[in-house]
């Protein structure tokens, strides 16, 4: 009996040892894998949760926020509304104006006429497939320069009155003269106020490539006058440098009279007597004078060339009626005669001078434009345009009267464009005050 119970006991002992030991395990299993998920959880939260979400907020949100409303709403408001504004209203408003206002009335400076009617029309800026400009020269004294812009051919007639007119002639050339090359440039006589800009040293033959270079055949200047050994000197180089050159007179001989220098645009060498004949009397005579020419318009340049000049002039050549004709001799008396006039019967004409200046004479009545000029010129048109007025001869003063005077033509219509009045000079306070006015322009 009690064998037995010592057998039970032992094993209830090693029973409750086995089951100790189990316990034991499971707890040990249990420790551990709590141990586990806190080691991993505390590892994941930082590492995952704080770093990632800071991460991930500051970069997107801060930085996408900023770069893109501050910079897209700058770019885009300006390029869009400004370059509409400017581009499109702007651009379409001149491009309308200047088609109405013939019909609409004056809108800008400028007039247009039927070639031979007279009548005025409105006209409101230059353009055109010919254009001539009677340019402003800076400066108090007279002088010839006028510009033709002939399709895309550039044309150069005269460079005065001062080698300081260098700069304003080559400013305005500059606005229109894109290749920097003049096609055909003429030098009409050796007088300082027609060619000192050819003469400069820094003159119109060093700042433009020329194709064709026509200049007077005669001349009373002695070779070492400076002006005139200095011309010959540039005109020379230039001639090197791939420039063809006639005189007038090798003009007439040669057969190259006419030059089509644009498409319906003929330019043609007129024959005078003084290419062959030197008048001893001074260089005007000597004048080159040419005749432009497209479809039934007709345009005249004769330097300054005086009364018997003209009278040959009209003898030598057919003449046809003009609607512009370059007061010859700036409104002197001595140029513009009778004879001349009644064979043009110019519509336009544009006087290029300081009007009222004492340069060259204190009497009052022979000061360009004089007199004699306008009281000629009155039964023919009374659209005479003048370029510069003087306002002190003591202190060598000036102003624009017309300013910068252009004729254009669209082949048909002819208008003209001041850039400053646009008064006829009978209609200027300076008539008014220093002359009489003709009978023809009572009106």
């Amino acid at each position: 009996m009690k064998r037995t119970f010592r057998k039970l006991l032992v094993l209830l002992v090693a029973a409750a040892l086995l089951f100790g030991l189990s316990s034991c395990f499971e707890f040990l299993n249990q420790t551990t894998e709590t141990t586990t998920v806190r080691a991993t959880e505390p590892k994941t939260e930082p590492a995952t949760t704080p770093a990632t979400e800071p991460k991930t907020e500051p970069a997107t949100t801060p930085a996408t926020e900023p770069a893109t409303t501050p910079v897209t709403e700058p770019k885009t408001e300006p390029a869009t509304t400004p370059a509409t504004a400017t581009e499109t209203a702007p651009l379409s408003e001149p491009g309308t104006e200047p088609a109405t206002a013939p019909e609409s009335g004056p809108v800008a400076t400028g007039e247009t006429t039927a070639e031979g009617t007279g009548e005025a029309k409105p006209k409101g800026e230059i353009g055109g497939n010919l254009q001539i400009h009677f340019i402003e020269l800076g400066n108090y004294y007279t002088g010839d320069c006028v510009y033709i812009k002939a399709g895309e051919t550039d044309i150069l007639i005269d460079a005065g009155s001062k080698y300081s007119s260098v700069p304003t002639i080559a400013a305005y050339l500059n606005e229109y003269v894109t290749d920097n090359t003049l096609e055909y440039v003429i030098v009409t006589h050796a007088h300082e106020d027609h060619y000192a800009g050819f003469a400069a040293s820094e003159g119109i033959f060093d700042l433009y490539e020329c194709g064709v270079i026509i200049d007077f055949a005669q001349t009373n200047q002695k070779e070492t006058a400076k002006m005139y050994s200095n011309y010959i000197a540039k005109r020379d180089a230039e001639i090197a440098a791939g420039a063809t050159h006639y005189t007038a007179l090798d003009c007439i001989e040669q057969g190259k009279t006419d030059f089509a220098v644009a498409e319906g645009i003929n330019m043609k060498i007129l024959n005078s007597y003084y290419y062959a004949n030197k008048d001893s009397s001074g260089e005007n005579n000597h004048s080159v004078c040419m005749l432009l020419t497209e479809g039934e318009n007709n345009y005249l340049f004769t330097g300054d060339l005086e009364a018997k000049g003209e009278k040959k002039l009209v003898e030598m050549n057919d003449l046809p009626h003009v609607v512009l004709y370059k007061a010859g001799h700036h409104g002197s008396k001595t140029s513009s005669s009778d004879e001349l006039l009644s064979v043009i019967t110019p519509e336009i004409v544009c006087v290029c001078c300081c009007a009222g200046s004492s340069e060259y004479t204190k009497t009052e009545e022979n000061k360009f434009p004089t007199q004699a000029f306008v009281d000629r010129i009155a039964p023919h048109t009374r659209r005479v345009y003048v370029t510069t007025i003087s306002v002190s001869d003591e202190d060598k003063t000036f102003q624009s009267m017309n300013g910068n005077i252009t004729v254009c033509s669209d082949g048909t219509e002819v208008w003209v464009v001041c850039s400053a009045s646009d008064l006829v000079l009978c209609e200027t306070a300076w008539f008014e005050e220093k002359r009489t006015r003709p009978a023809a322009w009572q009106n």
